[in-house]
């Protein structure tokens, strides 16, 4: 894939190639948006317990993570449109499935299916971002690429689980088959970014090590994200509070993973990042405070969402760009399958072990236990930002 030729002043929106990226990326995003906070909640109602209800979650972040490896073979292979084309049917269309029954094993499977696709969408949306401007506007880029991600989040995650919640969740199944509206605007897309790059796969295992130690930060930040949008509307299921912190936490994380993104080419992230990291960790301590203290606590919940939030946008996009930066234009796909299988990965994780330890431990005292796997990746964010020094 070339990259799209552009000046280095003008709005990024001109671009053919962004503004399709961005139109595809918010009706693929939805189906992923709606449901990952509704399942769980989905089949808690159908009586399973917290480990169980996260591990419907968890298969499609599984399944997820394996096939991202892939995309970049399949995409060599068949081209960029037909398998684009392919992973948006695949996460949009299997959705009413999981009104055939309410059974975990039934949830997990269906869920798995879907991840194939969301595999596909992941790995050829950030890799499509970073190569259609130029160098210096990769930062931008994805992250408007990033507000397209959030945007379906912003009003998808809360709105499922509210209506889940209260007992509509079927209608939360037929709405995530809009992904497959996104198929229109594939050839577009394709036009626009033009063919493959001759070589664009040559040093795939110096890219995958370059991307590691960013996208082991992103692991742990999105495993705290898991961890907050899969319990909190189980912990408070009355949906009043679990909606509103989803709200806050979506619109906060599309701002900051935009705006990180046009900071992050003026300025770098060697403050960036250390700072995002301890702004979340100060959002899941709220969090935790809140919660034990009851509904007295929900305006610190609040709060703490909207903090994480912060980080969580942020996080995201500073930690692409410097895993980007590491390996150098060649490793562009290898990068992005890397990424977002630390990305799903985190997700996935928090979504099953932060239900289990908090089955133990109770779930404010495990956000705070969260809050302290962020700490121990601070030392990380203040070395890499090195790599943006030296690429510049």
């Amino acid at each position: 894939m070339q990259g799209t030729t552009g000046t280095g002043a003008g709005s990024l929106w001109r671009l053919p190639a962004v503004r399709s990226l961005a139109a595809l990326t918010v009706l693929g995003f939805l189906s992923y948006s709606l449901l990952i906070s509704a399942l769980p909640a989905y089949a808690a109602a159908g009586g399973a317990g917290l480990t169980a209800a996260g591990s419907v979650t968890t298969a499609l972040l599984v399944t997820t993570v394996l096939a991202q490896g892939t995309v970049p073979a399949m995409v060599r292979r068949h081209g960029l449109g037909r398998v684009l084309t392919v992973g948006l049917l695949a996460l949009g269309l299997p959705a009413p499935l999981y009104l055939v029954a309410d059974d975990v094993r039934w949830l997990a499977a269906v869920s798995a299916v879907r991840g194939i696709g969301f595999a596909v969408l992941t790995v050829l949306g950030s890799t499509i971002a970073a190569r259609a401007v130029p160098a210096g506007r990769r930062g931008e880029s994805i992250g408007i690429y990033g507000l397209a991600v959030a945007l379906p989040t912003l009003a998808a995650v809360p709105g499922g689980a509210a209506l889940t919640l209260a007992g509509h969740f079927g209608w939360v199944a037929l709405l995530a088959t809009g992904t497959v509206l996104a198929v229109a605007f594939v050839p577009g897309l394709v036009r626009a970014i033009g063919p493959p790059a001759e070589g664009g796969h040559v040093g795939s295992r110096a890219a995958a090590s370059a991307a590691v130690a960013p996208s082991a930060v992103l692991l742990v930040v999105t495993l705290a994200g898991g961890g907050l949008v899969t319990f909190l509307p189980i912990e408070r299921p009355d949906g009043a509070l679990a909606a509103a912190a989803l709200l806050a936490f979506g619109l906060t994380g599309a701002v900051s993973r935009w705006q990180a993104g046009v900071l992050v080419d003026r300025v770098g992230a060697r403050v960036l990042l250390p700072g995002s990291l301890l702004t979340g960790i100060a959002g899941l301590l709220l969090v935790a405070a809140g919660l034990h203290a009851g509904t007295g606590g929900d305006p610190v919940v609040l709060a703490g969402a909207a903090a994480f939030g912060l980080t969580y946008g942020a996080v995201q996009n500073l930690t692409l760009v410097i895993a980007l930066a590491r390996a150098g234009e060649r490793g562009t796909e290898t990068v992005s399958a890397v990424w977002n299988a630390c990305y799903d990965s985190g997700t996935a994780i928090g979504a099953l072990a932060v239900g289990a330890v908090a089955t133990q431990l109770g779930l404010p005292l495990t956000y705070a236990v969260v809050a302290g796997l962020l700490a121990l990746v601070l030392p990380m964010a203040l070395t890499l930002p090195r790599a943006l020094r030296s690429a510049r």
